[in-house]
């Protein structure tokens, strides 16, 4: 599990999660899959506002079986839009 502060913002943060293609959205992490989130707008949006909330540009990765590189591949490709 990894978890960064995208440098963005939150609009960024939502449109790079968006644009991966080995990493596959979903609100629950942990399979052997890579998956990817955005707390903010899934998991936790019923705490927005409270001292729950998390930052609006944090995105979560949950590493899964797929080779490094091409892992790391897809997270640059989406960053770099």
């Amino acid at each position: 599990m990894v978890s960064f502060l995208h440098a963005g913002g939150e609009e960024a943060a939502v449109e790079m999660v968006s644009l991966t293609r080995v990493f596959t959205l979903a609100e629950s992490l942990g399979a052997v899959e890579s998956l990817i989130e955005h707390p903010a707008r899934m998991t936790h949006a019923s705490a927005a506002g409270s001292p729950l909330a998390v930052e609006p540009n944090l995105v979560r990765l949950s590493v899964g079986l797929e080779l490094v590189d091409d892992l790391l591949a897809d997270l640059d490709q989406a960053l770099d839009r």
